[in-house]
């Protein structure tokens, strides 16, 4: 486990959060298919908070597309370092799961992260933002449509329907299990649309959320709880 101190020069206000996505959102690469579902690796990225400890527990577990095996897995502990504001959860995120990827001891592939990529009121979600500051393929696959609108898909897994922003398409809802909620995918970086669809489907053969989420879901909160066990 990587124990993470907060970046210097990390913002601490709102507006200099918002200044960095403003400036970082110019670097998203939309024009990129990515590697096709089953392929390489894929790895899966989530946090865990003790607001009170002011800890925050982040896994990474890489697995084989082909097969969802388990290839690798880290976890970093580090201090909360942004408060929770709507919009701004990269800021309280990205340190500790920087240094969860760091941790593996091979190449990721393509990251999928529990939240949005653009499907952001600014564009911007923390799949974005993950991905233009390691350069990896990324995509987000949230559990809700955030403010979004959508249309419920069809009922058979697979079934998908636009998530809009007014007219705008920011993701998909999309549905990984027959007659069940639909999980929510946008680009983050060098993905196209089509393609997260893809790998969220490839990823999801016996449940709602994909393999990659749930796995590293359950390493982060094994490590906050270690991490607080003595605090």
């Amino acid at each position: 486990m990587t124990t993470v101190p907060i970046p210097a020069g990390w913002p601490a206000t709102e507006a200099e959060a918002q200044a960095v996505q403003d400036a970082l959102r110019a670097e998203v690469v939309l024009d990129e298919p990515g590697s096709p579902p089953g392929t390489g690796r894929v790895t899966g990225v989530d946090v865990a908070y003790d607001d009170e400890r002011d800890v925050v527990a982040a896994a990474a577990v890489v697995l084989d597309a082909a097969t969802l095996d388990v290839v690798a897995e880290a976890t970093a502990v580090g201090r909360i370092s942004f408060p929770y504001v709507p919009g701004l959860l990269a800021f309280r995120e990205i340190p500790t799961v920087l240094a969860a990827l760091d941790a593996l001891p091979c190449l990721p592939g393509l990251i999928v992260c529990d939240g949005y990529g653009l499907a952001h009121p600014r564009r911007f979600g923390l799949a974005s933002h993950l991905g233009v500051l390691t350069g990896l393929p990324t995509i987000g696959v949230a559990k809700n449509p955030f403010a979004f609108t959508y249309d419920d898909p069809g009922v058979p897994r697979g079934s998908a329907s636009p998530l809009l922003a007014g007219a705008d398409e920011v993701g998909r809802a999309l549905r990984t299990r027959e007659g069940v909620k639909p999980v929510f995918v946008s680009v983050g970086h060098r993905v196209t649309l089509d393609n997260a669809c893809a790998h969220t489907l490839a990823l999801t053969p016996r449940y709602r959320l994909p393999e990659s989420t749930r796995r590293a879901d359950a390493l982060c909160r094994r490590a906050l709880k270690e991490a607080t066990a003595s605090r």
